[in-house]
Order: C-alpha cells, then structure tokens, then sequence
C-alpha cells in the first residue's frame, strides 16, 4: 500500500510538471505569434511586457526575459526618441540580467546586448561611438564563439555596417559578404525549441536585398 501511494504520488507530480510546461509553452508561442506580428511601437512594448509577466509567474525560465528584453529594444528603435534611449535601454538591460541569471555565456543574449549598446551609441554617435561601438563588436563576436551555427550575430552585424558611412567602413560594399554569411547560416540554423529564438531571417534578406 504503501509502495501504492508513493507510486501514485510520483505519476501525479509527473502530470502536473507536464501541464505547467505544457501550459508555458502555449503562453510562449501566442507570444511569440504577437511578436512575429507587431505592427507599432505599442504593439512591440506590450509584447514585451507580456513576456516579462510570463517570466515573473515562471521564476526559472531564461526564455520570457529573454523576448521580453528584445521586445523592448525593437520598441525603442521603433519609438526612436533618442533623449529617452538610456532609460530604455536600462529597462532592457534589468529584463536581459534576468535571462542572464539563468543563461549565462548564451549566444542569443550577447546579440540583444549588442542591440542595447547600439540604442546608447544612438543617443549621441559622435560623442558615445568610441565607448560603445567596442562594447557592439565585442558583443557580436562573444555571440559568433558562444555559438557559431547562430545566424543573428552575422545579420546583426551586417546590419550595423549597413547603416554605417562608407567613409567609416560601412555601406553595402563591406556589409554584403556578412549578410550573405547570415543568411547562409539561416538556413541551416534549426532552434532547439518552437520556442527557441529563430527570428531575423527575413529582415538578414531584406537588407541584402537592399545592398543588390
């Protein structure tokens, strides 16, 4: 009876873990759908507030402040209101120490801290190029050795070169091979979850597209 109980205690503990992951993983991709969809600023920050209350209900998942990061950074670039850039970046930088706390030496996490230096630099790039164009780099090429199968370190960093003058070594000439390098990547790249972050392959085609 009592090998009965213990029995029947583990199989109800097993259940029950299946139903919350299975009830965390629906949550994810709903959001996940929101943030595919995004049409506005508005519509960005409140997927991104809808990750972080995932997150906080979750307490041990890296993945909700993860998105819940990049959320609000690509609110930002969408707001584009350049006083208020640190304290937007502040507020990704809180949600991506989080992720961090439970992910650390994580790929996709150095890229979104390469986004966030870049919405500081544009606070001022003649002034703040210097501190943080190193901070991006470093950041891309921590991403690239964390993991080299990831195609948004190579999307993100022909990007950058992209809408960087010719005269300080960017434009398409310098930014091409990098995309092509991404887009590459892209297509071989497979997440290690439906949840897993795979986004940045049609914006990696989009900008090269721009460059032909």
């Amino acid at each position: 009876m009592k090998k009965m109980f213990f029995a029947l205690l583990s199989l109800a503990v097993v259940t029950q873990g299946f139903a919350q992951s299975e009830k965390f993983t629906k949550a994810m991709t709903t959001n996940i759908a929101q943030f595919d969809s995004a049409k506005t600023a508005d519509d960005m920050l409140a997927v991104s507030a809808a990750f972080e209350r995932i997150g906080d209900a979750e307490k041990n998942q890296w993945l909700p402040y993860y998105y819940a990061s990049l959320a609000q950074v690509i609110y930002s670039f969408m707001k584009n209101d350049m006083p208020n850039n640190d304290a937007l970046a502040g507020k990704a930088e809180q949600l991506l120490t989080k992720a961090e706390g439970m992910k650390p030496n994580n790929s996709e996490i150095s890229c979104i801290k390469s986004m966030i230096a870049t919405l500081r630099m544009l606070v001022n790039p003649q002034q703040r190029w210097q501190q943080y164009g190193a901070v991006i780099q470093q950041e891309l090429e921590n991403a690239k050795k964390q993991d080299p199968t990831n195609p948004r370190p190579y999307y993100l960093q022909g990007q950058n070169l992209r809408n960087t003058p010719e005269q300080f070594g960017g434009g398409c000439n310098s930014a091409k091979p990098m995309l092509e390098e991404a887009v590459k990547k892209f297509e071989a790249f497979k997440p290690a979850s439906s949840i897993d972050p795979s986004w940045g392959k049609l914006q990696a085609e989009k900008v090269l597209e721009g460059c032909k």
